[in-house]
C-alpha cells in the first residue's frame, strides 16, 4: 500500500515492500518521485531519508525539466521527424489513393488524400510507426526469451504518457510505448529486456537489479541515454 508524503513542494509516493534496501527514484518525464522501503520502515524514517536526499531529487528533476522537448508535429512539408534516432525531413504528397508512408535514406513521404486534416495525418503516421515496431520487436523478444528463461505470451503497442513500457507478469504480456520508434533500436531493445525481466521479478527489487546486471550490464547507460533524448510534444501526465 502506498502513502504520499510532502517534502516542501515535492510529493513523494512511499511504498513498503519486501525489499532489503531503500530505493529512491525520480521518474521521467514529469519528475515524479517514489520511495520504496522495507516493510518495517516507519513513515517518519522514510521522510527523514527523503529529506537527506532532497538536493539530489531537485537536481534530477531539474535535468528532466530542462530536457529537450519536441515541438508539436503538424505533419507538414519539410518538417523534421525522428526515426530510430535519425532525423528525416517530411514530404507530403496529396493524391487520391490509400494513405501510406514511405521512407528513403533521408526523407519520409506521407501520401495522403487531398483535404485530409491533421487528425487523419497523425492517424496514418501512427499506424506506420506501429508497423515499423512490429517489424523489429519479435526478433528482440525471440533473442531474449532463452537468455532470460521466460516466454512473452503477447506484446502490445500504445501511446503512453509517463512510461516507456509496462509488464503484466501474471498474464505474460508486455506493453511498449510507440514513441520508442523515434529512439535508436538499442534503446528499444533495452526497454524490451527491462519489461521481460519483470516476468521474473515484478518489482524493481534488488533481485530485479541483479537480473539486469547479469543479462544487460549496460542498462544504466541505456536508461540514461533514453531519458536524455527529446520527449514528445504532447503534455505528459500521470
Amino acid at each position: 500500500m502506498a502513502e504520499t508524503i510532502q517534502i516542501g513542494e515535492i510529493p513523494i509516493t512511499v511504498t513498503l515492500k519486501d525489499v532489503r534496501n531503500v530505493h529512491l527514484s525520480v521518474h521521467p518525464p514529469d519528475g515524479r518521485v517514489t520511495l520504496v522501503a522495507p516493510i518495517s520502515t516507519r513513515l517518519d524514517v522514510a521522510r527523514a531519508y527523503a529529506i537527506s536526499k532532497l538536493t539530489w531529487i531537485r537536481e534530477q528533476q531539474r535535468k528532466l525539466f530542462n530536457q529537450a522537448r519536441e515541438t508539436p508535429r503538424q505533419l507538414i512539408e519539410r518538417e523534421s521527424h525522428y526515426l530510430w534516432g535519425r532525423r528525416y525531413l517530411l514530404t507530403v504528397v496529396q493524391q487520391e489513393a490509400k494513405p501510406n508512408v514511405t521512407l528513403d535514406h533521408k526523407r519520409i513521404t506521407l501520401h495522403i488524400r487531398p483535404g485530409s486534416d491533421a487528425t487523419k495525418r497523425a492517424e496514418v503516421f501512427h499506424e506506420w510507426h506501429k508497423s515499423l515496431l512490429h517489424e523489429v520487436i519479435p526478433s528482440f523478444i525471440q533473442k531474449w526469451e532463452p537468455k532470460l528463461g521466460v516466454e512473452v505470451k503477447s506484446y502490445f503497442l500504445q501511446r503512453m504518457k509517463t512510461k516507456w513500457g509496462s509488464c503484466n507478469h501474471q498474464a505474460g504480456h508486455i506493453r511498449l510505448n510507440t514513441e520508442l520508434v523515434k529512439k535508436p533500436k538499442d534503446l528499444l531493445e533495452y526497454v524490451i529486456v527491462h519489461e521481460m525481466a519483470h516476468l521474473l521479478e515484478p518489482t524493481h527489487s534488488d533481485r530485479f537489479v541483479t537480473i539486469l546486471n547479469e543479462h544487460y550490464p549496460t542498462w544504466r547507460e541505456a536508461r540514461a541515454e533514453l531519458n536524455e533524448l527529446p520527449l514528445a510534444a504532447e503534455p505528459w501526465q500521470k
